[in-house]
C-alpha cells in the first residue's frame, strides 16, 4: 500500500521541492496551498514523471477554519494519511510595533496555529496505525532572538520546542517528527516578508532543492531535529557561544533593511 503524504504551502519554495522527493519515493501526494494553477501544473508533472496520485486542496491557513476544512476533505475521499509536511509559512521585516498588528496575528496562524491544528488532527490516525510521521519546517531563526523579524523568530521558537516534545512523546510508536530548521534559501520567502527592499547585509542562499533534500532524507532515518549548510549549524550555536546581548544586536543588524 503506498504512503500518502500531505505538503502545506506546497506551490513553491521548500514545500515544492519537498513534494518532489516524496514522488521521487513513488508516494501519493496531497498538495496544499493558495495557489491552485501552479500545485495544478506541478500535480500533472509528478503524476506523468512518477506514476502516482497527487490530489490538490487549495485552503488559506491564514484562516482559523482551514486545519479543519482540509482534515475532513482528506477524511471525505476516503485518505489515510501517514505523513504530513507543516511547510506553510511567512515571515515580515520591520519592528513589531510598526507592522501592522493584524498581519503579524497571521504569522502566528500561519506558523503555529494552523500547523498545530494539523498536527492534532492527523496524528492520532498515525499513532493508531503505528506508522507514519510529522516533517514541520522550522528555522534556524528558531534558535535565536529575532529583532526587527520578532513574531517570524518567535513563532520558529515554539515550532522547535513543540517538534522535540512530540519527538519524545511518539517514541516506541513508530511515528517520528522532525523539524527541519533553513537558514537562508533560495525561495519566494523574502519577496514575501521584506517586498522590494533589500538587506543591507547580504548572505549566501542555499539552494532550495538541497535544502530539501536534506530534510527529507532526515525524516526518513528517523532524525528530530536537522540544520543543512555548516553554516546554519554554527549560526544556531552562537546563542551558546556569545553574551545575550551580542546575539540580539547581530542580529537585529542582518534583520536590518536599506
Amino acid at each position: 500500500m503506498k504512503e500518502t503524504v500531505l505538503i502545506t504551502g506546497a506551490s513553491s519554495g521548500i514545500g515544492l521541492e519537498l513534494a518532489r522527493c516524496f514522488a521521487a519515493d513513488k508516494s501519493n501526494l496531497i498538495l496544499v496551498a493558495r495557489n491552485s494553477a501552479a500545485m495544478e501544473t506541478l500535480a500533472g508533472d509528478l503524476m506523468r514523471r512518477h506514476q502516482i496520485e497527487v490530489e490538490v486542496i487549495t485552503a488559506d491557513l491564514s484562516r482559523a477554519e482551514s486545519p479543519a476544512r482540509i482534515y475532513e476533505e482528506v477524511k471525505g475521499r476516503g485518505i489515510g494519511l501517514d505523513v504530513l509536511v507543516n511547510n506553510a509559512g511567512f515571515g515580515l521585516h520591520g519592528s513589531f510595533a510598526e507592522l501592522p498588528l493584524a498581519r503579524q496575528l497571521e504569522i502566528i496562524q500561519v506558523n503555529i496555529a494552523s500547523l498545530v491544528a494539523l498536527t492534532g488532527l492527523f496524528l492520532p490516525g498515525m499513532v493508531e496505525r503505528k506508522r507514519g510521521g510529522v516533517l514541520n519546517v522550522g528555522s534556524v531563526a528558531g534558535f535565536l532572538p529575532g529583532p526587527n523579524m520578532a513574531i517570524y523568530y518567535a513563532s520558529k521558537a515554539f515550532v522547535q520546542s513543540f517538534s522535540e516534545a512530540l519527538f519524545e512523546e511518539l517514541r516506541g510508536t513508530g511515528v517520528s517528527v522532525t523539524n527541519l530548521c533553513p537558514g537562508p534559501t533560495e525561495s519566494n520567502f523574502f519577496q514575501v516578508a521584506r517586498g522590494h527592499r533589500a538587506r543591507e547585509l547580504q548572505v549566501a542562499k542555499m539552494p532550495t532543492a538541497k535544502v530539501a533534500a536534506a530534510g527529507h532524507r532526515a525524516f526518513r532515518i528517523g532524525q528530530c531535529v536537522k540544520v543543512p549548510g555548516l553554516k546554519n549549524q554554527l549560526l544556531v550555536q552562537l546563542p551558546r557561544m556569545l553574551p545575550p546581548a551580542v546575539v540580539r544586536r547581530s542580529v537585529a543588524h542582518y534583520n536590518k533593511l536599506k
